[in-house]
C-alpha cells in the first residue's frame, strides 16, 4: 500500500494556501537554513517566494543554487509535499508575486495594510523561483483505518 500522492494529488496539494518550510544548504560548520515562507504555485509550474535580495536566505540560495521546499498539514491525518529542485533569481512583479501573496496569505483588508507597511522595502526584494525537479509526498489519509 502506498501513501505517496499522485502527481495531480501532490499538485493541488501545493497549490493550497500554506505556509512552506525551506531548506538551504549553509557552511560545513553549520546545518542547512530552515525557514518559513510564504509561496505561491499554480499546477505545473514553479514554486515562488520573495525574500530581500542581501537576506541570508538569498545569499545561501546563491551559492547553493538549489533548494528544498517543504509543505505539510497540521492536524491528523497528516499530509506532507516535499519538492527539491534548482532556484533562480528574477525581479518580482508587484500584482503577481506580492499583491497577491499578501492577500493570498492575510485576506483584502490585512493584505493592504501589509503592503503598506512594507512599501519601503519592495526595492529591495528578489523573486525566487523553484523548479520542481524531485518530489516526495505521503498522504496519510490513504491508510486503511
Amino acid at each position: 500500500m502506498s501513501l505517496a500522492m499522485s502527481t495531480a494529488e501532490r499538485e493541488a496539494f501545493l497549490a493550497d494556501t500554506r505556509v512552506a518550510i525551506i531548506s538551504i544548504a549553509a557552511a560545513a560548520a553549520r546545518g542547512p537554513l530552515t525557514v518559513p515562507v510564504w509561496y505561491s504555485y499554480t499546477p505545473g509550474g514553479p514554486i515562488r517566494f520573495v525574500t530581500a535580495r542581501d537576506s541570508r536566505k538569498a545569499q545561501l540560495l546563491r551559492a547553493a543554487g538549489r533548494i528544498s521546499v517543504c509543505v505539510q498539514t497540521e492536524t491528523p491525518p497528516y499530509k506532507y509535499v516535499s519538492v527539491e529542485g534548482a532556484a533562480t533569481f528574477g525581479e518580482p512583479d508587484f500584482e503577481r508575486d506580492i499583491r497577491s501573496m499578501a492577500y493570498r496569505y492575510l485576506g483584502e483588508q490585512m493584505g493592504e495594510m501589509y503592503l503598506q507597511a512594507t512599501a519601503s522595502e519592495r526595492a529591495a526584494n528578489v523573486l525566487v523561483t523553484v523548479t520542481p525537479e524531485h518530489w516526495l509526498s505521503v498522504d496519510y489519509t490513504k491508510m486503511p483505518f
